[in-house]
């Protein structure tokens, strides 16, 4: 299977920059990013401009806000008693963590700000507003397994380790 199609493991070597042409993101030399096509693994505009593509492809996409992390939402900062964590707990200010809200629902916040006695958290993504540019080359394309479908993402050589 050589298409990029649903239930696909796809593997690509990426850059990501701003608008501004700094680098955000990118794999590492011989270690390209590995996800299960069509299980939301990475953002929806990349995704569908990878559709249809075979081994070998490079492109080019600009991915806009709504089909990245989403506008900024005003107003989506939250404070947390600094006891509610523990002591010991680094926080630093753009760490991700992930919170659980009354009824078990876990999302993830990025820290805003440190004080002696709250935290501030944000729920939008750090790339929130922001459009992505994306260089890609697929790097390979194989049939996912039932054991990757069944936990929505690729494993590695000889299983999954989670």
């Amino acid at each position: 299977m050589s298409t990029i199609a649903e239930s696909t493991v796809v593997e690509i070597n990426y850059i990501l920059r701003t608008d501004a042409g700094e680098i955000l993101d990118q794999s590492e030399p011989g270690a390209p990013l590995s996800y299960l096509h069509g299980a939301q693994n990475i953002v929806p505009g990349l995704e569908n401009a990878l559709s249809g593509r075979v081994v070998g492809d490079r492109l080019s996409v600009r991915v806009s806000p709504e089909e990245g992390y989403g506008e900024k939402v005003a107003d989506a900062t939250r404070p947390i008693p600094r006891s509610a964590f523990p002591a010991r707990m680094p926080l630093n200010v753009g760490a991700q963590l992930v919170l659980a809200d009354e009824t078990g629902r876990r999302f993830p916040v990025w820290i805003a700000s440190v004080g002696a006695d709250t935290v501030v958290v944000d729920m939008n993504h750090p790339l929130a507003g922001a459009h992505l540019n994306f260089e890609v080359t697929v790097v390979s394309v194989r049939a996912a397994s039932e054991e990757e479908l069944a936990h929505g993402h690729p494993h590695g050589p000889g299983g999954h380790h989670h």
